[in-house]
């Protein structure tokens, strides 16, 4: 049993911290985005 948790670990564990990683890396690039999009929304009307 502990070496099908550890392989369950390995092999979905990983891609999920790295995906949580890479969401919030990213997250605040995507919220700079969003600003810019905004302001010049703003500055178009």
């Amino acid at each position: 049993m502990d070496n099908t948790l550890i392989e369950y670990v390995g092999n979905v564990g990983f891609p999920a911290v790295l995906a949580i990683y890479l969401l919030t890396r990213f997250e605040k690039k995507i919220d700079e985005l969003i600003e810019l999009i905004k302001e010049k929304n703003k500055h178009t009307d």
